[in-house]
């Protein structure tokens, strides 16, 4: 069968997201036939995320059918990214809000956790230097270490591999920086660590719009956004003002999760609406993004927090809604990626 005929089959199979197919959407990169041997390269970027697994599956099952056992591989251009920051990192997700309180780094811990747990290869970097909690939030007991050139190399606890301004100051030193010096830090823990080949990086940046943003906008390649807010109107009046950051750099959000959405009561197992209900849904909904999830407020995810169990590794209603997010940021990760292909 030749590569004509190849790509034939492949118009069948179509991309559950975009609505076309897989050829006319230009995400076949390249199709190599050698006798009754195929090889195919697929212009899909987000690993682990179930759309694009179901892509590949399908290619698998159009292909089969005609008694072809393709070997599939994946492949996305990332631009000028590709021989500058992070060259060897897939995908860069930022988690962000409008204002502190509203569970960021849980959400942040969460994601990257729950990443792993499909079976990706992450990182997580707690961008937050005047508040950075993550080390606590997994219970990393290890500090990293550095090459003989002087690099870092990060310790790992659940898969991930972890960097925060937390190890390398005191555990209660409190950090007093202006806008140079967190640059110089910001630049150092990304470029100056050994991540080596990741399927995605998710960072944890502070509340707001300060410096640390403007650091990390500018100088690493970030895929996408995720935005984090409580049901409330102040704290999504707060998230629009983040929303505003990201368009204004052409960084694409992934969506917008809406934490803390119920609370659920552990004695008597009713949900009670203590910041309100379905706010940010309504704020996805009215700037046209994606909206990833509720996560409510649970006892269990505070425990989690604090204990270093991250909760999307546990069981219960709380986790699922956690798993749900993740599997929706994989998935329009992958979109992102998909859309931007089939517009080159």
């Amino acid at each position: 069968m030749d590569e004509d005929a190849v790509l034939d089959l492949l118009r069948e199979v179509e991309d559950p997201d975009l609505g076309e197919d897989i050829v006319s959407l230009r995400l076949v990169n390249e199709v190599t036939t050698d006798g009754d041997s195929v090889s195919i390269s697929l212009a899909l970027g987000a690993p682990y995320s179930p759309n694009e697994t179901a892509i590949a599956g399908r290619v698998r099952e159009v292909l089969g059918r005609e008694g072809i056992d393709a070997e599939l591989s994946a492949r996305v251009d990332r631009g000028p990214a590709e021989d500058g920051v992070l060259p060897d990192v897939k995908n860069v997700i930022a988690v962000a809000s409008g204002k502190g309180g509203v569970g960021k780094s849980t959400v942040a811990v969460n994601l990257a956790a729950g990443l792993s747990a499909m079976g990706a290869h992450v990182g997580l970097f707690d961008a937050d230097v005047y508040g950075p909690n993550v080390p606590r939030m997994v219970a990393a007991d290890e500090h990293p270490q550095a090459t003989q050139e002087e690099r870092i190399i990060p310790p790992e606890k659940y898969g991930m591999k972890l960097m925060s301004m937390a190890f390398l100051v005191g555990e209660d030193d409190p950090v007093i920086w202006r806008g140079p010096m967190i640059h110089k830090i910001i630049t150092q823990l990304t470029e100056d660590v050994e991540w080596g080949a990741l399927d995605y990086l998710v960072v944890d940046l502070p509340p707001g719009t300060g410096d640390t943003q403007l650091t990390l906008l500018q100088t690493v390649p970030v895929t996408g956004a995720v935005i984090v807010t409580t049901p409330q109107d102040v704290a999504v009046d707060d998230a629009r003002k983040g929303l505003r950051m990201f368009g204004r750099h052409d960084t694409p959000v992934v969506g917008i999760v809406e934490n803390m959405s119920g609370f659920l009561c552990p004695d008597c197992g009713a949900e009670h609406d203590i910041f309100g209900e379905g706010g940010g849904e309504a704020f996805a909904e009215e700037v046209e993004m994606p909206f990833l999830g509720e996560v409510p407020l649970d006892p269990s995810v505070r425990e989690g927090g604090d204990e270093g169990g991250p909760a999307v590794l546990d069981e219960g209603e709380t986790t699922d809604a956690l798993q749900a997010v993740v599997e929706r940021v994989a998935n329009n990760v992958g979109v992102l990626h998909r859309r931007r292909q089939s517009q080159q």
